[in-house]
């Protein structure tokens, strides 16, 4: 934002031996009155650069806080890494299982697949053949039936239009081949199902359009071997709880789950928490001082520098355990600058119980360490989070000084105007009285002449 007005220099030319004067009178006129215009213009770029340098800051912010959330989901999940024994038969997910624990899955006879059916017989034209012999047709989706009415449309295209939108789970189409066009109907989901489309004529019993060859299919497998399923979808995760597997193929044999605790997640994430939290340290640094920057003494700087204090100085006072800060996971200060540093041989030599407490420590984002995440998403939410807000204020701001800026600019304009028909006014006059002066010397040097026969000057002499 620049701090020049858009009033553009009024130029003076006067015929007064004044006119500098006047000249030097209309600019310190607008000079004065441009002051508090340009007080509002610097104002309004401290705004710009004060959004801009928050704009800067907002990604490491949401990314420490991040972090702690991340760290909150280990836990969560009791650090535990999901295997498979052949991932290309059966993947598996951990979704926040509670302990390690092994599982077999076997005798994978049929996988999930949707109901996919079409036309017996094709049809000459999608617009002018009818599908129809009494504009009733019905749809069957599992057991619901869907009463559909074409008597305006009596023809493929209306017949589409009308599965469609049925809002019944199944998607229609046409399939144009050189026998005819052909209606294709498949269901939105895996599983069996019934899928039928019957046409329903004026008297007697309908009669099915579509074929009833793919009704769809469900994952049948068995489980521990002693469980045996039938499940509507290839990915199963309401039999083991927090754990998610889905089945990519069929097989007489067997496949081996596994959930074991790796600690490796924690100290991966722990290792990201504290690279970004001296990346925020450093930008607080560069905001905070006589030398800081546009939001040296702001309250969000002071805000999440109390944020980031809470996070490292977080205690937790339990006597049966054996973590209680982050230093007893190997994090420490670095350096007298608020440097962190992750000394992952530290971290290595924690017990089995140790990473138990551990994450015991950390929490969820309900309790623990990782609650203080919220801390975070308050400042970085995109929608009602203290930094967005902020930032509208700086544009608000900035636009209600753009209104009392144009104002007071108008008004100068007016000023200056005024002022300079003023100075022309006065210039007038002095030419004029120097005009008159001029006339009256001439007239008393000629007297002189005449009388004495030599000219005077204004002394006599």
């Amino acid at each position: 934002m620049g701090s020049t007005s858009s009033v553009g220099t009024l130029y003076f030319t006067g015929i007064s031996s004044y006119s500098s004067d006047f000249q030097s009178i209309i600019q310190r006129a607008v000079q004065v009155a441009q002051q508090p215009i340009t007080a509002l213009q610097t104002q309004q770029s401290n705004n710009l650069s004060m959004k801009q340098a928050l704009i800067a800051l907002n990604p490491d912010v949401a990314a420490l806080g991040g972090d702690v959330a991340a760290l909150g989901q280990v836990a969560s999940g009791q650090s535990l890494a999901a295997s498979s024994t052949d991932s290309s038969i059966v993947s598996v997910a951990n979704m926040g299982a509670s302990g390690p624990g092994t599982y077999v899955v076997s005798n994978i006879t049929s996988l999930a697949s949707a109901a996919s059916e079409m036309s017996l017989t094709g049809y000459a034209d999608v617009t002018t053949t009818s599908v129809s012999t009494n504009g009733h047709v019905d749809l069957v989706v599992g057991s619901q039936t869907y009463h559909l009415d074409v008597t305006n449309s009596n023809n493929l295209k209306g017949l589409v239009a009308a599965i469609n939108g049925a809002n019944a789970g199944v998607s229609a189409s046409i399939l144009t081949a050189t026998s005819g066009d052909y209606l294709s109907i498949t269901a939105n989901q895996t599983g069996a199902t019934t899928l039928q489309l019957n046409d329903i004529p004026a008297s007697g019993p309908g009669v099915n359009l579509i074929t009833g060859t793919n009704q769809g299919s469900n994952a049948v497998f068995t489980l521990n071997g002693t469980i045996h399923e039938s499940k509507a979808s290839n990915t199963v995760n309401d039999i083991i709880p927090g754990v998610s597997f889905t089945l990519n193929d069929t097989t007489t044999g067997s496949v081996t789950l596994t959930l074991t605790q790796d600690a490796s997640q924690l100290s991966g994430v722990l290792q990201k928490f504290v690279t970004d939290y001296n990346k925020l340290v450093g930008d607080v640094a560069q905001q905070t001082g006589t030398s800081g920057g546009p939001l040296a003494g702001d309250f969000l700087i002071h805000t999440i520098s109390s944020d980031m204090q809470h996070l490292i100085t977080y205690w937790n006072p339990s006597s049966s355990s054996s973590i209680h800060s982050l230093s007893d996971l190997g994090i420490g200060f670095a350096d007298n600058t608020g440097q962190l540093s992750f000394n992952a041989a530290t971290f290595s030599t924690l017990s089995g119980s140790q990473i138990t407490d551990a994450l015991k420590f950390i929490g969820s984002s309900t309790s623990g360490f990782a609650q203080l995440a919220s801390n975070f998403t308050q400042l970085t939410d995109p929608i009602t989070g203290m930094i967005r807000d902020q930032e509208d204020g700086y544009d608000n701001a900035n636009t209600q000084l753009a209104s009392r800026i144009s104002t007071m600019e108008q008004q100068l304009s007016k000023l200056q105007a005024d002022v300079t028909a003023q100075m022309q006014a006065a210039d007038a006059m002095v030419a004029q009285l120097q005009s008159t002066q001029n006339t009256v010397s001439a007239s008393i040097q000629s007297l002189n002449y005449v009388l004495y026969g030599k000219t005077t000057n204004a002394n006599g002499l």
